[in-house]
């Protein structure tokens, strides 16, 4: 893929995250749907931020607990039970311990 400038004396080549035929894919959208270029993208920056930002705030909470002291579960027991499954002896749920 040949790197094109963007207007803003910066180079991208093969780390943005289109690929080649996302282009024509849009054109086709846009025109089969009758929306904008432009509103199909905003939807998609949409969805990615909603996608992703539930994410960020599940393990903002995870290590806000982590940190109170609150019971919990040792990662290397869960390990050990996860890696258990389906095995011949299964391991029981570890319970959560103070810290």
């Amino acid at each position: 893929m040949n790197s094109e400038d963007y207007g803003h004396g910066k180079k991208h080549d093969d780390d943005r995250p289109d690929t080649p035929g996302s282009k024509y894919k849009l054109d086709a959208l846009a025109r089969d749907t009758k929306r904008s270029k432009s509103y199909l993208a905003g939807e998609a920056i949409a969805s990615f931020v909603e996608r992703n930002a539930w994410q960020i705030e599940e393990i903002k909470e995870g290590l806000r607990e982590a940190k109170s002291g609150a019971p919990g579960v040792p990662h290397a027991e869960v390990e050990k039970w996860v890696r258990s499954w389906g095995g011949k002896r299964q391991l029981t749920r570890p319970g959560p311990r103070k810290s």
